[in-house]
């Protein structure tokens, strides 16, 4: 018997606890159906058998469906921002942060919040709670090696503070990497950190349906303190803030006014 779309999406919900309906479809399944043809299956149904019993091709399939795009101060404007104007901010209100680093992949993100604010505190005083749905993307965050493309928008400076060269890999410094506390989550299904001043979640929601994105707005205005920020990328813009108690207070900068 034939398998359709629709039963992939089931047979995958129950072998990985993703929900691929609260993907866009049609980018999914252009993404799915290069996949299964690269692996030469024919069809949903012989390759969803395929990945229950083999570990790599699984592997494969989280990695490439939950699309690991990530580089070090990406939009670099948007971080200057977040470092000249953000952080001072809410380090007015604490002398400590707790910051959300949602949908992490390969740890660039994260480690660029840790150099940043170590402009402000001390290495010791900071810690990242950093997630990802993929325990393969989460290993190579973990590990911090990373190459001259993934670091090109760092600062000279950051790159010779935090950074070990060895010939064409970079790798991060462990006090940097100490920061850092990396833990498998999915933004669909599992419990949000509570009392965040900052969660930033950058180039991921653009591949989630409206009703996805709804939910995940509501979840993070209650995973925020009053008045913390959520930083978005630059393709996700919220149109809509005032249904989820969110203020714009710079351009992809969210302050939570209240709860929802």
């Amino acid at each position: 018997m034939v398998m359709d779309y629709e039963g992939f999406k089931k047979e995958i919900l129950i072998l990985t606890g993703i929900d691929l309906s609260s993907y866009k479809e049609k980018q999914m399944k252009r993404r799915l159906d290069s996949l299964i043809s690269k692996n030469n299956f024919n069809g949903y149904k012989p390759y969803v058998e395929a990945i229950k019993t083999d570990n790599k091709l699984y592997n494969e399939f989280i990695n490439y469906m939950t699309i690991n795009v990530s580089e070090f101060y990406r939009n670099p404007e948007q971080w200057e921002k977040l470092k000249k104007i953000i952080l001072p901010s809410l380090l007015e209100k604490n002398n400590s942060l707790k910051i959300w680093s949602a949908a992490c992949s390969s740890g660039d993100e994260p480690y660029t919040l840790v150099m940043i604010l170590n402009e402000f505190l001390p290495l010791s005083k900071i810690k990242i709670i950093a997630t990802d749905i993929d325990n393969e993307i989460l290993l190579k965050a973990k590990n911090g090696l990373y190459t001259d493309k993934s670091i090109a928008n760092l600062p000279k400076n950051y790159i010779e503070k935090y950074f070990k060269t060895d010939g064409d890999i970079f790798a991060i410094n462990q006090e940097v990497k100490n920061c850092v506390e990396f833990i498998k989550h999915n933004l669909l299904a599992d419990a949000y950190p509570k009392n965040c001043d900052l969660i930033v979640c950058r180039n991921v929601l653009i591949y989630f349906t409206e009703e996805a994105k709804t939910e995940i707005y509501k979840k993070f205005n209650r995973s925020l303190k009053t008045g913390g920020v959520l930083f978005v990328g630059s393709t996700e813009q919220i149109i809509l803030y005032n249904l989820y108690n969110f203020k714009p207070i710079q351009t992809f900068f969210y302050q939570k006014e209240k709860d929802i």
